[in-house]
């Protein structure tokens, strides 16, 4: 009888985090692919990152996840978006040779210790009193585990779709996983169907790069992962292009034949990633769309054009694509397509991810509604994680709000739920200005080293790293600056006000556009502080006021975190609550008077009600 600790079922960026992490935690664990070679694809856009995406990657890293060290492996031009704002909203991104990272991912699960791979595909689940025992996969053979981990993509039921064609498929030329979603409709599971695209993909060979603007990457690159490695690949340009009035009118006559304006998708679609016919019907007042035409990997002829995803049919693409500048004498490698794919409602999910139909059962990825790899990959290795403590008895491991971006898109899907498909943004996050990109390893490195998942050399870095902090604030503290004619001859140069008195380093940076190289220059000072610290630093005395004033939120916040809500509580005695917030209670199920709170429709007076009545039944509990 096959039998493991902890079975993943889907090889892509959530299943491969999920996988990783429960075999760093000792667990014997099986990852199912329906194609082994295909571990690690990415199905859509060359890149790893992005606004709210980056921070998400910095934190899987700081956990001890493996999508930054991909990323680090396989990048070809990184940049920060939104440098020139504040750094709470800073974020990376990376394009990726795709075919590279594909080939470090299926090294990576070869290779780990107590992990073991199985091309097959999965038809049901075996549950024995609501408990998830093992899977049953395509020929009949069952296998067994103590937990289970869904991760299927956009495979489970999915249906391809390019013009007037539909047909089964969970990417192209790669078959749907069929029967898994009967079999969770049989187990009790609402499910909704959600629908996402890719753009065609163009013969790098066919495109007049001398008409297209030129994007180059920052220049050293700014790794992902906090183990700093130096960047090995060699970094290479993007471009940009512009839809223009002809493209529009090519797209409008068409559109009766688009899969979504035909009425053949009833699913819903990525509203912050829209086709390109959602982009000409909805906003019909622009004369132009951004293309950005970005490489798939240094030896590859295939080029991504990121915004131009479609499902018109091919001759319609063509059509629309020769209309671009740069673009009319492109070649079509492969035609762009929308997929429809099954999604189980992910208030059905405990923060843990683990299922409240099923006990033992972990969704992780697109499965729960979301959209993009980095929110995957996060899921991913939180259901892994949770799985693994699970086998041990351990107790639940659960990120807030307050503690991570990863934290604030669990909350958001398994309290609030989503109707469309749900992608990570900064301002999604209410604490973001102490939840940045640059202290994420400060916030979670040691978390990552109590769950098993950093080695002690990488922990031991972060501490060196905090002491360096503490002692560069401390020596800006105690640095002081007189005011001179030389001195202020500078500043007034930099168009900064004239010392009248004696300040300290701290106090001088906290000024608008100062910065460490106007510092190091003032008085010739030397600063014997790294660079990559001195950053930190300056963030932190820069919004000192602002970064103290979230501190206090947080313990507000925490404040109702704390309470736990008994499980089994019958919210149908507690009296006072109206009928409509017992049954959303009862229906969310939540584990804190926190989650309760967030609960659309659930008031502060009631939760008010919960606590007094939790106080007078169980009193130990507040």
């Amino acid at each position: 009888m096959e039998k493991y600790d902890v079975i993943v079922v889907g090889a892509g960026h959530a299943g491969i985090e999920a996988a990783i992490a429960s075999a760093r935690m000792k667990s014997k664990t099986l990852l199912m692919s329906l194609k082994l070679d295909t571990i690690g694809v990415m199905s859509c856009n060359p890149a790893i990152g992005g606004v709210g995406k980056g921070q998400l990657v910095k934190e899987i890293d700081a956990l001890g996840g493996a999508m930054g060290k991909a990323a680090d492996a396989c990048g070809i031009q990184f940049r920060t978006l939104n440098a020139s704002k504040g750094a709470a909203v800073h974020s990376s991104r990376v394009q990726i040779d795709m075919y590279k990272y594909n080939q470090y991912m299926i090294d990576l699960v070869k290779n780990q210790d107590r992990l073991f791979l199985k091309e097959a595909q999965v038809k049901k689940l075996i549950v024995v009193k609501g408990k998830v025992t093992g899977i049953v996969i395509d020929k009949g053979s069952k296998i067994y585990a103590k937990c289970v981990i869904l991760c299927p993509g956009t495979f489970l039921d999915g249906v391809i779709h390019k013009g007037h064609k539909h047909f089964p498929g969970g990417r192209i030329n790669d078959e749907s996983a069929v029967g898994l979603g009967s079999d969770l409709r049989r187990l009790g599971f609402n499910l909704l169907r959600f629908k996402t695209g890719t753009p065609p993909r163009l013969d790098k060979n066919t495109i007049d790069f001398s008409k297209l603007i030129v994007q180059y990457g920052d220049n050293p690159p700014r790794q992902f992962s906090f183990t700093a490695k130096k960047i090995r690949m060699k970094q290479i340009p993007c471009y940009i292009t512009y839809t223009n009035k002809k493209t529009h009118k090519i797209i409008k006559d068409n559109l009766k034949y688009s899969s979504m304006y035909s009425g053949a998708i009833k699913a819903v679609g990525v509203r912050y990633c829209p086709s390109i016919e959602d982009k000409i019907v909805k906003f019909a007042d622009r004369e132009r769309h951004q293309i950005f035409l970005e490489p798939q990997g240094l030896s590859s002829d295939e080029v991504y054009p990121n915004g131009l995803s479609t499902s018109l049919p091919d001759k319609a693409q063509l059509e629309m694509i020769h209309s671009i500048e740069g673009l009319k004498k492109a070649r079509v490698i492969r035609f762009g397509y929308a997929i429809e794919h099954l999604v189980v409602e992910p208030t059905q999910v405990y923060p843990t991810l683990e299922t409240k139909l099923v006990k033992n059962l972990y969704l992780a990825g697109q499965i729960n509604g979301t959209t993009g790899y980095e929110e995957a990959a996060a899921q991913g290795l939180i259901a892994g994680i949770n799985a693994a403590r699970s086998i041990k008895n351990k107790k639940p491991f659960i990120l807030d709000r307050a503690t991570s971006y990863i934290g604030v898109l669990i909350d958001d899907l398994t309290t609030k739920g989503t109707d469309e498909p749900y992608r990570m943004f900064t301002s999604r996050v209410e604490y973001r200005l102490i939840l940045r990109e640059d202290n994420a390893d400060l916030r979670l490195r040691k978390i990552g080293y109590d769950l098993g998942l950093v080695s002690k050399k990488d922990y031991i870095q972060t501490q060196k790293k905090q002491d360096s902090i503490k002692k560069g604030m401390v020596l800006l503290n105690s640095m002081r600056i007189k005011p001179t004619d030389k001195i202020n001859k500078r500043l007034k140069g930099w168009r900064q006000p004239f010392l009248k008195e004696a300040l300290t380093l701290k106090e001088i940076l906290r000024r608008p556009r100062m910065d460490f190289e106007k510092l190091r220059k003032l008085n010739g000072i030397k600063l014997n502080i790294k660079d990559d610290i001195f950053r930190q630093i300056e963030i932190d005395v820069k919004y000192e006021g602002f970064i103290k004033r979230q501190l206090s939120e947080v313990e507000s916040f925490r404040s109702l975190e704390k309470i736990k809500i008994p499980k089994g509580l019958d919210y149908v005695s507690i009296p006072s609550l109206s009928k409509e917030i017992k049954e959303k209670l009862a229906y969310f199920r939540p584990l804190t008077l926190g989650q309760a709170s967030r609960i659309s429709g659930v008031t502060p007076a009631a939760i008010s009600l919960l606590m007094v009545y939790m106080k007078l039944k169980k009193p130990s509990i507040i």
